[in-house]
């Protein structure tokens, strides 16, 4: 089983922490949030497990209306059927060589015979483990006849997403979709003024771990890794951040002495990309009091927590709160979305969003960029930056704040990029983003 490296627990409590985190998706809490309250030692399983039922979800609902005609009214069964359902479609499909190398797997039978004991073991299952047992193995032996013709259980996604990507991108939404399916990869970038690009390199080929270059900056790493236990970590040389948000501080272009706004900073990638490029005067802005401890230890351990360096809780679309009346001269505005273009990092974030919440983001986005740009200098340049797929949140928002703005002028900058993911080499490989970039006329 490819799952047994990171296996830390017997496979039923595994199964327990996963239908407890699917359980707690389906009501509306963060997968990582949840992972993060399991013990260290159970959470790289649990997070493996989890992910992959995240990424397979609309195909096991299907399959369990189909198995079992009424939703089970207790939550923890409905998501350990789930989650077990999931689980053994990758081991079905594994024994058929279909499955995807990423995805765990175990003996189909195996598995049946934990997920029946994990439900034995519980106080709030224990009573349906006739049940669980009974759907697992009908699962088994109709696979061939499940129907998956609906449009979530084909590409795993809601319905109404699928309707908004092929109106977004009507070339490239089912190769979007299927992206998803991969996670993505563990992607660093180099603080260059603690190392070298060749040093980090170097240091990872000597502990046995394959990289490839990405960017000026970054590299892209083979494999899985605990972050706090790779070459460097302790002293600095680098952060984790996807290639495609590497590019915000390269395109914004920092120079030494400005007084820059990092508008939506936390957890601090962006922010610590911008002071390892230039000595700046910055205020690492977010509503987030809370999320703020994340920059704080981010910067420490980058070693770029100098005098310089401005954190502070506020709302960008509140300056009247924080602003101390000087201007800016170039703004980072990552603005607060619906994260659809990351979902192969975070896979449960499909499953959370509502279709009515792009609207409200992008409405927020609207009053961010307009109480931000009277803050911005004559001759500054504003980055505006979505992890968004939907054109609400990206170039749609950018053309109504070039009319609504007469003194914006629009600067080349890299647009939609679309994420990229199995089909691609390592080194193409990052997630979905929008870049505008806006200079205020003098």
């Amino acid at each position: 089983m490819t799952a047994g490296a990171v296996l830390q627990a017997p496979l039923s409590a595994l199964l327990l922490d996963t239908a407890a985190a699917v359980e707690a998706v389906l009501a509306g809490r963060s997968l990582t949030e949840v992972l993060e309250e399991l013990p260290a030692a159970r959470r790289p399983a649990a997070q493996a497990l989890s992910s992959h039922v995240m990424r397979t979800l609309g195909t096991a609902i299907a399959d369990r209306s189909f198995l079992v005609r009424r939703r089970p009214e207790q939550p923890l069964l409905n998501a350990l059927l789930l989650s077990t359902l999931a689980l053994l479609d990758a081991a079905v499909r594994h024994e058929q060589g279909k499955a995807l190398p990423h995805e765990p797997h175990y003996a189909p039978y195996t598995l049946v015979d934990q997920a029946v004991e994990a439900a034995a073991g519980h106080a709030r299952l224990k009573h349906f483990k006739s049940l669980v047992n009974a759907v697992a193995r009908s699962f088994l032996r109709e696979y061939e006849q499940l129907p998956r013709d609906h449009v979530e259980a084909r590409w795993n996604f809601p319905e109404w997403w699928v309707r908004k990507l092929q109106f977004a991108c009507p070339d490239d939404w089912q190769a979007v979709l299927e992206s998803a399916a991969t996670p993505a990869p563990l992607t660093l970038r180099v603080n260059r003024r603690r190392a070298s690009l060749a040093q980090v390199a170097d240091a990872l080929a000597e502990a046995g771990i394959q990289a490839e270059t990405v960017g000026q900056w970054g590299l892209v790493l083979h494999g899985s890794h605990l972050v706090a236990r790779l070459p460097g970590y302790e002293e600095g040389w680098w952060s984790v951040q996807d290639a495609g948000a590497q590019l915000a501080a390269e395109w914004l272009a920092p120079r030494d002495g400005m007084r820059v706004l990092d508008a939506c900073a936390a957890p601090g990638g962006k922010t610590a990309h911008l002071l390892e490029c230039a000595d700046l005067d910055l205020l690492a802005l977010d509503a987030d009091a809370g999320r703020l401890a994340r920059v704080h230890e981010n910067l420490a351990r980058l070693r770029l927590n100098g005098p310089g360096v401005q954190v502070r809780a506020g709302d960008a679309a509140r300056p009247e709160s924080w602003w101390d009346g000087r201007q800016f001269d170039a703004m980072l505005v990552d603005a607060p979305c619906t994260a659809s273009g990351v979902v192969r990092r975070h896979p449960d974030i499909r499953w959370l969003r509502r279709e009515a919440d792009v609207q409200k983001t992008a409405a927020l986005q609207r009053r961010m960029l307009d109480a931000l740009w009277p803050l911005l200098a004559p001759g500054g340049r504003l980055l505006y930056v979505t992890c968004s797929l939907f054109p609400e949140e990206c170039a749609g928002q950018a053309k109504a704040f070039l009319k609504s703005h007469s003194d914006a002028v629009a600067l080349p900058a890299p647009g939609q990029l679309l994420p990229v993911g199995a089909n691609a080499t390592l080194s193409q490989q990052h997630d979905g983003f929008f870049y505008a970039l806006f200079a205020k006329q003098a």
